[in-house]
């Protein structure tokens, strides 16, 4: 097994294992704020934690969707300028490595500064559940070194841009439009 068939199969299981963490993240955010309006306005009481950890949980939500983003370049880009290059050119060549650079100065000002302020809050302790106020942030340093780590996969080629885990390949969405519409290809919206 290479070296390159390894880290892709590291970049999997972290996936695998942030996908899951965001979808509990999610199922226990609705969960939360569901019991917490019936407790409020059914049964006139209040749940004390029930503030903090909703609002814990969006930022672990928030941070994982943005590494997992990276990951399957879901974020939102402007193909203006890049489309006008050959596809395979060099100029489409250049341009990803700057883009692979960018994002990985991103994913590493977010585990700096996600560092920092995690150390800089851990003395802190949230007032409701008593955890450390680190734990509120503590998915901002993990998701940016999850972001240097894929961009960094991106930028030797171990990862090629199509190689996609939480979305469906664009040729294979054309293929299943014609099977499902006919004709050779998808039909454009004519102005």
């Amino acid at each position: 097994m290479k070296f390159a068939d390894i880290l892709r199969d590291i970049d999997k299981v972290i996936h695998r294992i942030l996908l899951i963490v965001a979808q509990v993240a999610l199922f226990a955010m609705i969960t939360i704020v569901c019991v917490t309006v019936f407790y409020r306005y059914v049964l006139n009481k209040g749940i004390i934690w029930a503030e903090e950890t909703p609002r814990t949980l969006v930022a672990l939500f928030a941070f994982i969707a943005c590494a997992m983003g990276v990951r399957d370049h879901l974020h939102i880009g402007v193909g203006f300028f890049y489309n006008r290059f050959k596809e395979g050119g060099i100029g489409r060549k250049i341009l990803d490595i700057v883009y692979n650079l960018s994002t990985f100065a991103c994913g590493s000002i977010m585990t700096f500064y996600g560092w920092n302020l995690c150390t800089q809050l851990w003395r802190f302790t949230m007032p409701a559940t008593g955890l450390p106020r680190t734990v509120q942030y503590i998915s901002m340093p993990i998701a940016g070194a999850i972001i240097m780590f894929d961009s960094l996969l991106f930028l030797f080629g171990v990862l090629k841009e199509d190689d996609l885990l939480y979305t469906e390949k664009e040729q294979e969405l054309k293929v299943l439009h014609v099977k499902r519409h006919g004709g050779d290809k998808p039909e454009e919206k004519k102005a």
